[in-house]
């Protein structure tokens, strides 16, 4: 292995088990852990009705500001969201992780992602698309953006009262 690539596969490497673990708390409930991830200015962005609208001008599924997130998690933890009484169970697998681009303490990375969600109501699929900018702190990488495109985001879709 040449010396030009243990950087790059460190990297990947880095960037694939903070991604894994972000997937895993997501699917085992930990919220609190979950937005422990985020940076105090963290953007989490889901899109409808296409990959490339205007979160500012057109309806979102998601579009939450850091205090959002804190607020969403908030009322997870209350136990009080009746959609995720009992609580879907979730199994997220994730693929064809990329680094985009590195920009001193950023990177920009994407992944491809399925999640297997079992409730009262059904089993479903999400199959998504998920753009990622992380950024390094003292203790590790931390998300200050998360950009989720579902695949089937241009059509009527079941609550999304969990996560994604």
């Amino acid at each position: 292995m040449s010396d030009a690539l243990t950087p790059q596969l460190v990297l990947i490497n880095e960037v694939s088990q903070f991604l894994y673990r972000e997937a895993r708390l997501q699917d085992s409930h930990e919220y609190d852990d979950w937005e422990a991830l985020w940076t105090s200015d963290g953007l989490y962005w889901v899109p409808a009705n296409g990959d490339d609208i205007d979160p500012e001008t057109q309806m979102s599924i998601i579009y939450d500001n850091r205090s959002r997130i804190a607020l969403r998690i908030k009322q997870l933890n209350t136990g009080k969201r009746h959609t995720q009484t009992p609580r879907s169970r979730l199994g997220r697998v994730l693929s064809n992780v990329e680094i985009v681009e590195v920009n001193g303490d950023e990177i920009r990375a994407a992944a491809n992602a399925m999640v297997f969600e079992s409730s009262l109501r059904a089993e479903t699929v999400w199959c998504t698309r998920n753009e990622y900018l992380l950024r390094r702190a003292e203790d590790g990488l931390r998300m200050a953006r998360k950009k989720v495109v579902l695949v089937n985001n241009d059509k009527a879709l079941y609550t999304l009262s969990f996560l994604i």
